[in-house]
Order: C-alpha cells, then sequence, then structure tokens
C-alpha cells in the first residue's frame, strides 16, 4: 500500500500522533510466524510476565489489554464492590477524557477533587474520604492517582508513600494510571517499582501506546489481595486479545531492556528544549505575552497565549487548547520528536507573537 500520509508532517498535539518505535515494529515482526496459543498463553506473554517481576518485584501480575481506557476501567473494577467509589482529582483522564466509561461501563462513581497541579495529597483526599458504612453514600474505596499527571507534574516516591499509607489506614487501596509511567521514571531517574510498589501502590494501569506501542497497555497488580477476577473482567470489558503475543511483544520491546527509558527520556528532553525557547524568547522580549500555567516535568508544556495567536499557530502545528477560555494550551513531545520540530515550532510562535511596547 502507498503511503497517503505526509510522513514529514510534525504537531505537539499528543504523544499519541507520534508512529510506532522502529524496535518495537521490529518485535512484532520477531513475533510473527507460525502458531502460538492464543488469549495470553504464549511465549512472549509468559516472558512479559517474568520482565514485569523484574521491574515491579515478586508477586506482580500482569495482564495485558488493548488501550488506556481498558486498563483504567479493568483494573478499578477488580479493586471495587458495586457500591466502590473512586477519589480521583478533577483533571483525572477517567473524569474527563474516557467519555465516562468509567461510570457507564463500569460501573463506578467518581468523586473528583480540584487540585491546581494535577496532584493528590492526604489533605485533600480527606474532602472525599467519608461516609464509610452510609448506606446512602457510594463507598469510598479506591484512591485514584495518576504519573506522571494529566498536567505533566510529578509525585515523588515521598508524596505517594504519604498517600498509600493514608488510604490504606482508612481501608483504601490505591490505583495507578500509569499511561506515561515511563516518562515518570525517565524523569525521577528511578525504577519503576521506587514510586509504585516500594511506596505501597497497589494496582497501575502501565502504558505503552504514548512511548512507541501500537495500541499495547496491561494491569499490572502489585497487591494480589487488592484485586480479583481479572482474568474474567477483561474479557467482560472487551479487552482480551486472541494474539496476545503481539500485545505483549511491544510491551517486551520497550520494557526488556531499557527503550521505555530512551523513548521517554528524548520525549521529556524535548519538552525542556521546547520550554527553555519560550523562556529566552520571553527574557529577550520576542515572546512576551506567553506565561507558563504548570511546571515541565515530562513531556508536556502547558502556556497561556495572548488572544488568536493559538489559532494562527495551528495552521502549521497541531496542539490542543487545554482551556480555551484562558487561552491556555497543551504542547506535547514525542519519543520522536527532534531538535529541528522543536526549533521551527519556536521560530513559528515567534513569528505569531504581536510585539508589545
Amino acid at each position: 500500500m502507498p503511503t497517503i500520509h505526509d510522513p514529514q508532517l510534525r504537531g505537539f498535539a499528543s504523544d499519541n500522533y507520534s508512529g510506532i518505535h522502529p524496535e518495537v515494529l521490529d518485535a512484532l515482526a520477531e513475533a510473527n510466524g507460525g502458531h502460538q496459543v492464543a488469549y495470553g498463553g504464549d511465549a512472549y506473554t509468559a516472558r512479559l510476565q517474568d520482565v514485569i517481576v523484574q521491574h515491579f518485584g515478586e508477586g506482580a501480575s500482569v495482564w495485558p489489554v488493548f488501550n488506556g481506557t481498558g486498563a483504567n476501567v479493568v483494573g478499578l473494577q477488580s479493586m471495587l464492590p458495586r457500591w466502590g467509589a473512586v477519589i480521583c482529582a478533577d483533571t483525572a483522564h477517567i473524569h474527563v477524557d474516557e467519555g465516562g466509561a468509567p461510570e457507564k461501563s463500569g460501573g463506578l462513581k467518581l468523586l473528583p477533587i480540584p487540585t491546581g497541579d494535577g496532584k493528590l495529597t492526604p489533605g485533600l483526599i480527606a474532602a472525599e474520604a467519608w461516609g464509610w458504612g452510609d448506606e446512602h453514600r457510594a463507598q469510598p474505596l479506591v484512591v485514584h492517582l495518576t504519573q506522571s499527571t494529566e498536567l505533566g507534574t510529578l509525585y515523588t516516591p515521598e508524596e505517594i508513600r504519604a498517600i498509600t499509607d493514608s488510604a490504606h489506614a482508612h481501608g483504601m487501596t490505591v490505583f495507578l494510571d500509569g499511561a506515561r509511567l515511563a516518562n515518570a521514571a525517565a524523569a525521577l531517574g528511578l525504577p519503576l517499582r521506587a514510586f509504585t510498589t516500594d511506596v505501597g501502590v497497589d494496582v497501575l494501569s502501565l502504558g505503552g501506546t504514548k512511548n512507541g506501542a501500537l495500541g499495547a497497555e496491561a494491569v499490572v497488580v502489585l497487591n494480589e489481595g487488592a484485586s480479583q477476577g481479572l482474568v474474567y473482567l477483561r474479557k467482560h470489558q472487551m479487552q482480551l486479545a486472541s494474539k496476545m503475543r503481539f500485545v505483549s511483544a511491544q510491551l517486551l520491546a520497550l520494557l526488556d531492556g531499557d527503550l521505555y527509558l530512551r523513548t521517554a527520556g528524548r520525549a521529556n528532553t524535548m519538552a525542556r528544549r521546547l520550554r527553555e525557547g519560550i523562556e529566552a524568547g520571553i527574557a529577550d522580549g520576542s515572546m512576551r505575552g506567553v506565561a507558563f500555567t504548570q511546571e515541565t516535568q515530562v513531556n508536556a508544556v502547558f502556556a497561556t497565549l495572548p488572544a488568536g495567536v493559538a489559532d494562527r499557530l495551528r495552521r502549521r502545528f497541531r496542539f490542543y487548547d487545554w482551556d480555551a477560555a484562558t487561552g491556555e494550551v497543551r504542547w506535547v513531545c514525542s519519543f520522536d520528536t527532534t531538535p529541528e520540530d522543536v526549533d521551527a515550532f519556536l521560530t513559528a510562535l515567534r513569528s505569531e507573537l504581536v510585539p508589545v511596547g
């Protein structure tokens, strides 16, 4: 089939816009050929289980799925009875970006909490952590975190430990949305278990798609006592791959070595280059009117632009408004973002800004 898109087209809308990493494509080709047992009985899924234990510790188990929403819904369902509720940040993906799937498909009640930087704290969680035994209230039984957050911010291991200790003391368990877990690991310079298993996280979703895979995610159970029924729920939610070897092979390509860190680290580095270029422009007056709204800790930059600039700039580079009412936008770098991409974007941004003064 001939190429029908422009391979030179670049954007900063999402790390979902990028293609498949060449090493992941190679892994898919290597996994092809011959017959393997379907539905997870294959050699690649067995190897993935071993690799997950290496990253997260003894007792960890992995359940490959197709997408992040599926991983979140299936993982959370496995942690809750029908009367359970999930405490989450008001910016959480499960609350604002999954089309109501956790509530409509998963049957979960979400209890969102406002937070300016996307991060929860024990104090914030306390606003919804009450009412146990009250038959009139959905029971708050899971605390949901995202690492890195939807606002590109990071929890330290100590911050996660404080949350898990508080949650466990109240009889709640902790789920971590790890769609960009690799970006967090690269930014923190820590092994995956250091801010998950070792600090009390019970279950997490493990992202691959945003980091160079083709529709490959997983639920990872760290505390066996916190999850049940995944063997049934994954099928029930249409997340059980028949040819699972091709999902597992992609995750193996990322995790059975350092590819997950190389790809995520590259995306993080390009976001820092983008921010530093804008900071330089603000300092020299060529980018007056631009202001950052969040720290740039992983691969996303959040900023506000003067009226009209975003729409003009989008004629050349695709990106999303984060809050159109305030002029806030989000720029995301991918594993294949290059310095030339960033510099071209900075040049375009500078040209669209109306000089002030």
